[in-house]
This record gives structure tokens, C-alpha cells and sequence, in this order.
């Protein structure tokens, strides 16, 4: 499984020519994730606090994993904001998978603000173990031990 961000650099080089961040306290930079192997499948959690759970959309099209998820911003008219930094908008991930996946048995959950993406490795990708045959006839080979003694 690669690990891919297209937005990462662009970000970056926006935050240069601009010299303004391309993350604000309003809209989102990025999802952060962890992404570990354990056993026969892969585990991707990535942090979403605040989403609700209908906005979230996992989807593998072409050998890319997109997950996208919109936090929305709470809207009161008589309400004069002090402070407004937690991020609000559309957030979204992309990673290329190999072919090692088995995306038809891709499965994912969201609880308590974290989405958990469970990737299975496909069968024809899992190691296995190779019988090795022995040919059809044995040869014997037969020899004589001769006792020789040391003397000193």
C-alpha cells in the first residue's frame, strides 16, 4: 500500500507563492490518519472529530481509496463569536492501493470521531507455503566403512 497526499504539496507550494497558509481556521488542511498492517489486512483510523457520520463517504474507484467527510459550521444569528478555530468545510484523502487488496471486502466504521477503515489483503497476494515433491525414483547409493586405527 503506497501512502499518497497530491494535496500535500500542492498545499505547500500555495503556502509559498501566497504566503498564506492554505489550511485557515475555517476550512480543513487535512485528515490526519495512521495507517498499520496487522495480520492479513491493513487498518487506516483517521481523526474526523465533529462530522457527522452521513457526510462521511468511503469510495475505491481504479485503484484509489477516497474518503471524504464535511464538518459544517454552526450558524446562530444572535451569537458574537469570541474565538472561531476549529476547522469547518470538506475534508479529503486519497491513497493508491496495490493490487494486493481485496477491495470488494474493504469494510469501515466511524465511532467517537474516528474512522476506521479495514483494508484485507487479497488471497493471491497472502504467502503460502509451496509443497516440494520428490522425484519418482529414489537412488541408493551404497558404500563400505573401513575402520582404520590411529597409533601413536
Amino acid at each position: 500500500m503506497l501512502r499518497f497526499d497530491p494535496f500535500r504539496d500542492l498545499d505547500r507550494m500555495t503556502e509559498q507563492l501566497l504566503g498564506v497558509p492554505a489550511g485557515s481556521a475555517r476550512a480543513p488542511r487535512f485528515m490526519p490518519m495512521d495507517l498499520y498492517r496487522t495480520g492479513d489486512h491493513y487498518v487506516l483510523h483517521a481523526d474526523l472529530p465533529g462530522v457527522d457520520p452521513g457526510s462521511v463517504d468511503v469510495n475505491v474507484q481504479n485503484g484509489t481509496l477516497t474518503i471524504k467527510a464535511e464538518r459544517t459550521e454552526r450558524t446562530a444569528d444572535d451569537v458574537q463569536w469570541i474565538a472561531s478555530e476549529r476547522f469547518t468545510g470538506t475534508y479529503l484523502r486519497q491513497l493508491s492501493l496495490g493490487e494486493g487488496i481485496d477491495a470488494e471486502k474493504i469494510a469501515a466504521t466511524y465511532e467517537n470521531g474516528v474512522l476506521t477503515v479495514t483494508l484485507p489483503v487479497a488471497e493471491r497476494a497472502k504467502p503460502r507455503r509451496v509443497e516440494v515433491q520428490a522425484s519418482g525414483s529414489a537412488t541408493t547409493i551404497q558404500g563400505k566403512a573401513q575402520q582404520t586405527s590411529i597409533s601413536s
